[in-house]
């Protein structure tokens, strides 16, 4: 059980701004520790605006270490473990699996594969607690993905990696909260950090701002990467877990939810723009579905979506206290539902003492506020 579970927090009246994956899981966690909680949203209960609505919600720490640094990796091992723990709290239950995650290629990509494999075997070392990587031979793979039969000649299966249902994890965190008599939350209500004065009279003594790119005026190196997901029902089409095929250029994830829907993806670009994909990159994410699967060419495609991921210039998580009685969290970039419990753990830990156990244990470093001498200002990856 991670150091939070049992504190008791040392104020009785908080603000969360935004209403995305990490506001939510800091509105609940904070009502469950008895505060008071108000949660203010720009825009409705249904999180459009949130990029937590267009994700996989893949849970796959080494897979993602062909991007991801090992502290990101670690924050992913201790979220696999977290999650049960905090689906278990919520008001409805959620999808949610731990089958492992394969990794597929054609052979025109070998040498690609290789390479990344030279990268899942450096992280392995560098975070020794991850399950060891399985190389499987066409055998291998038709055994574990019979669907797949003999169509790849040689795989990796990354065992212990999970995920869940992204969609379904919003509505449930929802609920929760709606049932919960001490939560007010506040639809169509945008605040900034500037509508609060936290502990004086008649205010919140603390604020949490989990805006996202929302906050952007307030932190000017908080950007979007752009990327793009579809969602298809595919009756024809049986996958047990989440299955990655390396390629140069389009690296694709298939994500199998439950009743027959998939969620595919692979895109990530340097833009904010959020207009609807473009024929190239669907006309791309599609071909290389169907040719991890034939069954994916009758499927029916159910939405085609865009959102900007909020990260900061090191593509790395952080928290921060502007001010007393303030708290940023930003920067999840494309991790997030992935490293969201180990972020939400050593918020916890800040806002019960201002120090945190857990930073340490993920590479995070707190430095001190300069006004005050006291205050963590900052959480940065040290390495």
């Amino acid at each position: 059980m991670p150091m939070t579970a049992d504190r008791t927090l040392p104020f009785e009246q908080a603000a969360v701004l935004g209403a995305g994956l990490m506001g939510r899981l800091m509105a609940v966690a904070l009502a469950q520790r008895g505060c008071s909680v108000d949660v203010y949203e720009a825009g409705s209960a249904e999180a459009e605006g949130a990029a937590a609505r267009v994700a996989a919600a893949m849970l796959a720490p080494l897979a993602e270490s062909a991007v991801a640094p090992a502290p990101v990796v670690r924050m992913g091992h201790y979220a696999l473990d977290r999650w049960p723990q905090l689906l278990g709290e919520l008001a409805t239950p959620v999808f949610f699996q731990r089958e492992g995650t394969l990794v597929v290629w054609h052979r025109q990509d070998a040498t690609e594969a290789a390479r990344l494999g030279r990268v899942l075997a450096h992280t392995a070392e560098q975070v020794p607690e991850l399950p060891a990587m399985q190389r499987l031979d066409a055998a291998a793979i038709a055994a574990v993905e019979p669907a797949l039969g003999h169509r790849f000649a040689a795989g990796l299966l990354l065992p212990g990696e999970g995920q869940l249902d992204n969609r379904g994890l919003l509505s449930a965190l929802l609920a929760t909260l709606q049932s919960m008599p001490k939560v007010r939350l506040h639809w169509q209500s945008p605040r900034t950090l500037d509508d609060f004065e936290p502990g004086r009279p008649g205010q919140p003594q603390r604020v949490i701002d989990c805006r996202g790119l929302g906050v952007r005026r307030q932190w000017e190196q908080v950007r979007g990467v752009r990327g793009e997901v579809i969602r298809v029902h595919a009756p024809d089409v049986s996958l047990a877990r989440p299955t990655r095929l390396v390629h140069p250029r389009y690296p694709l994830y298939i994500a199998p939810k439950p009743d027959g829907l998939f969620v595919i993806g692979a895109t990530e670009i340097e833009s904010e723009d959020r207009s609807p994909p473009s024929v190239r990159s669907t006309l791309e994410l599609l071909s290389a579905a169907y040719a991890v699967h034939s069954g994916f060419g009758e499927a029916r495609i159910l939405e085609i979506a865009t959102q900007c991921r909020p990260t900061l210039p090191d593509n790395l998580p952080s928290l921060r206290m502007p001010r007393p009685g303030v708290l940023q969290i930003n920067g999840l970039y494309r991790h997030g539902f992935m490293i969201a419990p180990a972020i939400l753990d050593v918020a916890l830990e800040l806002l019960c003492s201002q120090r945190s156990a857990l930073a340490a244990r993920f590479g995070l470093a707190p430095t001190l506020d300069s006004a005050s001498g006291s205050v963590p200002a900052t959480l940065g990856p040290t390495s």
